[in-house]
């Protein structure tokens, strides 16, 4: 399964109202550490296919949940569980080390 994109007005039935773990991917065209970490996102989208969700939201069109949520870099990863924030990360990081966040917060 691929990552999904979505805007502020998907935010609440993509992310918080999801019956699965969600990590949201805060990002931008511009944002080089973004574009290194997308090919890893993709690949565990894959792997963790039906167990959690990414999605990704561009901070540059969609500005509401980077303000709400107090995002003031990027990229900024959330994982939401039953609607509600349960980690989060900043910046730029290896494959593996993301597959063990993801496994520690779900």
């Amino acid at each position: 399964m691929a990552t999904v994109h979505v805007n502020d007005n998907q935010f609440d039935s993509e992310v918080r109202q999801s019956d699965t773990p969600v990590v949201v991917d805060f990002w931008a065209e511009w944002c080089g550490p973004c574009k290194q970490i997308g090919p890893a996102l993709e690949e565990l989208s894959a792997e963790y296919a039906g167990r959690v969700k990414i999605v990704k939201i561009n901070v540059d069109e969609n500005p509401e949940q980077a303000a709400a949520l107090g995002v003031r870099g990027i990229p900024a990863l959330f994982l939401f569980k039953g609607g509600e924030v349960v980690s989060n990360r900043m910046g730029a990081a290896p494959k593996a080390a993301l597959k063990s966040w993801i496994d520690e917060s779900i």
